[in-house]
């Protein structure tokens, strides 16, 4: 059994010992931390929290003692069922609330869940916020409201309704040339809360022709939710065999999307963002930001325009702050995440299910023959085991040290960052190392124009640290 405690939420897989697993004790001290920790931040102010669930079959068991918990924490409750993340981002900036709990573990098998704390900005909280979280479950600071104060429920199941209107009030989202386009589209929302609310925002942008595929949320995954082309070979074969113009996939709490080319070939998640960005910029130029294990090629195409790109942490909460100080009108994460702040600074699939749709209604494109317009790189992502005992962070500056100079073994350095591990440019390539926070190993992602580019770099990479090992 798992239970991971982190700067953003609580993680686990469901049962087991409290402490090993995510228990229910687990559910209500972490649950009971975070009131704690809004209600020190508001002192004398009745508190609301926005609350929502993905669909995985320990959802409805843990939705209850959250909103159970706060009840007790004398907290107002504002209940909006199942949901997505980015829906309930919205609804706390929309209902004015306090914060809110997002009840998902995003990607991981249906036997995971997890507590996602949002702060009254509809956002992550960020990390001194987290560990003040974390110390107040270990405390004996904790304490609950008598009955006079307990606090009341209030149902809202239309939240993705509202949050399906407010995409659609985009300027840059046009309902009108996507209903022309006419356009055929699949959708793998792998039984969860996508099946809801992306066949439905589908509909809503004028598309009527809509392949559900998984799209029941019920919880019980059809395959390994995480949304990489290994476990997409269904929609793969799906979209040609129905001559679909695109397919689109969401993991289960819908902030991750992935698209399929109307060949049955991956876009590609690093492109999802790219592709967004592309169409944003196109628009309202300005600034971008991605973290630094996502693709160079949001990089390519913002300096391309004459403007400026910035590379922050890994973590989405990092990727908001940077947008936040740059000021950028576009931003997210590789892995499908698309950040629009004109609507919120959130990762959400839904907007960028809206955006590309608009882009390739107006480009007059085919979706392959858009994705061979942008810059083509490939990711390779591999691991370094190491012992318990290894000094992670010494190996870590070793790197950087190595390779803090303008040449290494016949490679030109262009810069090396150590804001998130260690990250390395060269002219056409990058390195980025990162340390696990749950596990003795070193993350290493390359990238290159071509996966034998990448993956040569990565046996190098990997050769250099076993010589600091």
């Amino acid at each position: 059994m798992s239970l991971i405690k982190s700067i953003s939420g609580i993680r686990g897989t469901i049962g087991g010992h409290p402490g090993d697993g995510l228990s229910p004790i687990d559910v209500v001290k972490f649950t009971t931390a975070f009131a704690t920790f809004l209600q020190r931040q508001n002192p004398s102010k009745r508190l609301t929290l926005v609350v929502g669930r993905d669909a995985r079959l320990s959802g409805a068991m843990v939705d209850r003692l959250v909103v159970g918990t706060l009840i007790g924490m004398g907290i107002d409750v504002l209940e909006t069922g199942l949901s997505t993340t980015p829906t309930t981002e919205m609804t706390v900036i929309d209902h004015h609330a306090d914060g809110g709990i997002i009840i998902t573990a995003s990607h991981n098998p249906r036997h995971w869940n997890a507590l996602k704390l949002l702060n009254a900005r509809g956002e992550f909280i960020d990390a001194a916020e987290g560990n003040e979280v974390l110390r107040l479950a270990e405390s004996d600071e904790l304490t609950y409201a008598d009955v006079e104060q307990l606090g009341q429920v209030t149902e809202n199941l239309n939240t993705i309704d509202e949050h399906i209107q407010r995409v659609l009030q985009l300027p840059l989202v046009d309902v009108e040339a996507i209903r022309k386009a006419n356009f055929h589209v699949a959708v793998d929302a792998v039984n969860s809360t996508g099946g809801i609310a992306i066949p439905r925002l589908l509909r809503a942008l004028g598309v009527e022709q809509v392949e559900e595929l998984n799209c029941d949320p019920t919880g019980n995954f059809a395959h390994n939710p995480e949304p990489i082309p290994q476990n997409l070979t269904d929609i793969a074969a799906l979209v040609p065999a129905k001559k679909c113009d695109l397919g689109i996939v969401v993991d289960p709490d819908v902030d991750r999307l992935a698209l399929i080319c109307e060949t049955g070939e991956m876009f590609g998640e690093e492109y999802t963002l790219v592709s967004v960005a592309d169409y944003v910029l196109s628009h309202t130029p300005g600034n971008t930001v991605s973290n630094m294990s996502s693709t160079r090629a949001l990089r390519d195409i913002t300096e391309a325009r004459g403007l400026t790109y910035a590379a922050s942490a890994v973590g989405e909460v990092n990727v908001t702050t940077l947008m936040r100080e740059t000021n950028a009108v576009i931003g997210g994460e590789g892995n499908g995440g698309v950040i629009y702040p004109a609507l919120h600074y959130g990762r959400d699939a839904l907007v960028g299910v809206a955006l590309f749709l608009t882009l390739l209604a107006k480009k007059g494109m085919k979706a392959s023959q858009l994705r061979a317009t942008y810059p083509s790189y490939v990711i390779s992502k591999n691991r370094k085991d190491l012992t318990p005992d290894m000094d992670v962070d010494a190996i870590l500056r070793a790197m950087a040290k190595k390779y803090g100079v303008a040449e290494v073994d016949g490679m030109k350095v262009q810069g090396v960052s150590t804001i998130d591990g260690v990250k390395i440019d060269f002219a056409d390539s990058w390195a980025h190392l990162r340390k696990s926070n749950t596990e003795p190993i070193i993350r290493i992602y390359c990238e290159a124009h071509t996966e034998a580019e990448a993956d040569q770099l990565a046996k190098k990479i990997i050769a250099d640290i076993e010589k600091c090992m």
